[in-house]
């Protein structure tokens, strides 16, 4: 069973292509996004299909459970866009990246 999430991009949206995955994330490899794909379906999050065609296809779909987090992921999405710059002042008051201990 699919969540219906009408009006939202990539898997939120319904089936999405692994190809179009792969472009709409570009920091991730994609072996990254194979391994995470997988590991998510694994948790019954994202539903993946593979077509036996050439080329292959592979659509990946959130499940009902997976959709279920999709409201808390994006609030957290959004928190951490209204703080981006806050957290950054913090950081290099702190001394950049470097890890203190």
């Amino acid at each position: 069973m699919h969540a219906d999430l009408g009006g939202h991009d990539d898997l939120a949206g319904g089936d999405a292509r692994y190809s179009d995955l792969d472009t709409t994330i570009p920091a991730v490899s994609r072996r990254m996004l194979t391994l995470t794909l997988k590991r998510l379906q694994r948790d019954g999050m994202v539903d993946r299909t593979a077509y036996a065609e050439v080329p292959p296809r592979v659509e990946c779909s959130l499940t009902d459970l997976g959709a279920s987090l999709l409201s808390a992921i994006q609030h957290l999405a959004a928190w951490s866009s209204e703080y981006h710059d806050e957290i950054r002042r913090h950081q290099n008051a702190y001394g950049g990246n470097a890890t203190h201990e």
